[in-house]
């Protein structure tokens, strides 16, 4: 077995892990190889200071980042044992990865690692046809998997008392002028490798919606489309709220994601119930369930789409100089 990864085995996974999703596609990750060893670092330059004060978003957004090295890595045939968090002294370094026994990839890995240049995150309105049953259970385990769990809002009475949760926390945010600055600064009218595209932001929100939308300057839609009347939310879920669980909430995430879009699926989040910590706790508390909820998600079949752009590898990576 190698004693560590190279510099080219982390540009190739490197490709992989930066097409993780991220609030407002604001990319707040770095890779570092170190020892032979992979790093997972939060780039606080790229932390959105009014819409995620706490650096939750970032943290979520590097362990998607974190699951997807470690799809690429595994489809590879080079599989990583990663530690969370391991330098106290330095909080932005989220993880590690050092290669473990070589192996061939498992089909679920093939499968999710496949699927991560084809997710994106799809914010027109679903199809009204039903996610079947083993479907929400195939998502359900992709949380568990990854020490999470995933409870579904499912009926007329339970999407409408969360859609007015969701509802609530958006017009807390909507009241924030550095928060209305922020995403319009994020918002990209013209080419551009971050930020969310004016075609990716959906349609503008109408009264009848029963979620809310953030409003990436999309146009108004057409008479008679609306928004699905009962979607499909699932509120992922720690049983914690430390730094750790965010980004194991980050990976549970993706992976949720990844399977979702193996199975045919399109989703887009919701995380403005998250970010308003009132919010928040009348989620947890309408679900009953023991833990701190990190991702609000709609899912549901959808229209075609492709995914926003990334910058480019070489901007995100800190490889070792080579001394000539």
């Amino acid at each position: 077995m190698d004693v560590g990864y190279t510099a080219d085995q982390l540009r190739a996974a490197a490709v992989d892990a930066v097409r993780a999703p991220s609030l407002h596609n604001t990319q707040p990750w770095r890779l570092r190889l170190r020892d032979g060893g992979i790093e997972v670092l939060a780039d606080p330059a790229r932390r959105l200071p009014a819409t995620d004060p706490s650096g939750w978003g970032v943290r979520i957004a590097c362990g998607a980042a974190l699951f997807n090295l470690r799809m690429a890595l595994a489809a590879a045939g080079t599989p990583a044992q990663v530690r969370l968090r391991p330098d106290p002294a330095e909080p932005d370094l989220l993880a590690r990865l050092v290669p473990d026994v070589p192996r061939r990839p498992t089909p679920a890995e093939q499968s999710l690692h496949a699927a991560i240049p084809r997710r994106f995150s799809n914010r027109l309105p679903f199809w009204p046809d039903p996610v079947p049953a083993d479907v929400r259970w195939r998502l359900g385990e992709a949380a568990r998997a990854e020490q999470c769990w995933l409870e579904l809002v499912i009926g007329v009475s339970a999407v409408t008392a969360f859609g007015e949760i969701a509802r609530s926390a958006h017009r807390v945010l909507e009241r924030d002028p550095a928060y209305l600055a922020e995403r319009e600064a994020w918002l990209r009218r013209e080419p551009a490798p971050d930020g969310v595209p004016v075609r990716a932001g959906g349609p503008q929100g109408e009264p009848q919606d029963v979620l809310p939308t953030r409003g990436f300057g999309g146009r108004d839609r057409a008479p008679g489309r609306d928004f699905e009347p009962e979607p499909l939310v699932g509120v992922l879920g720690t049983a914690g709220n430390t730094a750790v669980d965010q980004v194991i909430a980050g990976q549970a995430m993706q992976r949720l994601l990844l399977t979702a879009t193996d199975a045919g699926l399109s989703v887009s989040m919701l995380s403005q119930p998250i970010e308003v910590p009132t919010a928040r706790e009348q989620l947890r508390l309408s679900l009953g369930r023991i833990g701190t909820p990190q991702m609000v998600l709609r899912i549901g079949y959808g229209q075609p789409g492709r995914p926003t752009p990334r910058r480019s590898v070489d901007e995100v990576l800190d490889l070792p100089v080579v001394q000539a």
